[in-house]
């Protein structure tokens, strides 16, 4: 009989299942004042991607930007508030498909390996590919910038347990799962910290691929300031470090208060047991009220642990609830 299931449980007469499709890629560039670079930026994506769309989020550039990009091909939207992590985040959401490329649109970075790190995420079934900056030209790097970022990197790894080659690459390749279930919070340069300790967070797989990182066209400026955007950096990382791992966190600061509150209360109870007396009432104070500092730390900390615990499982459902595939 038709459709009759076979003694083996399988129904011979069912029409086969077709293999899925080609993966939807979305090349996402968000960029301000680039009017110098991003028809660049566009033109290689689209020639090394063909079947790829370009979405360019301008950022309330003051130049010809989004004209330039959306001659070159790409489709184009504003937004007017500032700081990339915010545009970021409006990308993630409104976007749809199955492979993202970030990247930013200052062209330093080398469109020509777009398709080997698109491959290398469907391929082995990762949730971000990051490009890993190499330069040979010396104007590729700002002053002092290449030693910041192995500095941050070695941060990362002390305070998560793992050390990324370049936390700080603009240019990844991410899935549709990792991106509709990332709650970026940022807004500025602390995107891409956001991203990996996301990831690192989640433990998704991920890869980290050498690419060339190529000096700013000529009459293009950057918008990153070395030390502010640096601090901003720090900070960010101090607070993921307290959110993710909050009893360590709190662990940390309980041994510091710790051992100033015994450093400070030792001679003020050696001065006691010898004469009976204590004459240094304000350090004694001092030392008191630190070491209960740091037993409230300490109890703070095992609290957020097990909030953290509960936030961790939260995002670990809503990536596995995300489909990686796009609706449509």
């Amino acid at each position: 009989m038709a459709g009759a299931a076979s003694p083996t449980g399988i129904d011979w007469l069912s029409p086969p299942v077709a293999p899925p499709g080609p993966p939807r890629v979305a090349v996402l560039v968000p960029c301000r004042n680039e009017a110098v670079a991003v028809g660049r930026v566009v033109a290689d994506f689209r020639a090394s991607l063909p079947g790829a769309t370009v979405y360019v989020y301008d950022n309330g550039s003051t130049d010809d930007t989004g004209a330039i990009a959306r001659a070159a091909g790409a489709v184009v939207r504003r937004e007017e508030r500032p700081g990339k992590g915010g545009v970021v985040r409006r990308m993630f959401a409104e976007v749809e498909a199955d492979v993202y490329v970030l990247v930013d649109g200052d062209a330093t970075y080398d469109a020509a390996r777009a398709p080997e790190l698109v491959a290398r995420l469907v391929d082995d079934g990762l949730d971000m590919v990051t490009a890993v900056r190499e330069h040979a030209d010396p104007a590729a790097y700002r002053r002092g910038h290449a030693l910041g970022n192995r500095m941050l990197n070695a941060l990362l790894g002390v305070l998560f347990g793992e050390e990324p080659a370049d936390m700080l690459s603009g240019y990844r390749v991410l899935s549709r799962r990792f991106v509709k279930s990332f709650p970026a919070q940022s807004q500025r340069f602390e995107i891409e910290t956001e991203t990996t300790v996301h990831a690192l967070e989640l433990r998704v797989p991920t890869a980290e691929v050498p690419t060339r990182y190529l000096a700013r066209p000529s009459g293009s400026a950057s918008k990153l300031h070395t030390y502010r955007d640096g601090a901003r950096i720090l900070v960010a990382i101090a607070l993921l470090f307290r959110d993710v791992r909050p009893l360590l966190f709190f662990s940390w600061l309980a041994a510091v208060l710790g051992a100033v509150a015994l450093t400070l209360g030792a001679e003020v109870v050696l001065e006691y047991m010898h004469t009976g007396q204590v004459r240094r009432l304000p350090t004694a104070v001092l030392a008191t009220g630190l070491m209960l500092l740091a037993a409230l730390s300490l109890a703070a900390g095992v609290i957020l642990g097990s909030v953290a615990r509960g936030r961790l499982e939260a995002k670990r459902l809503a990536y596995l609830a995300a489909s990686p595939r796009a609706p449509g």
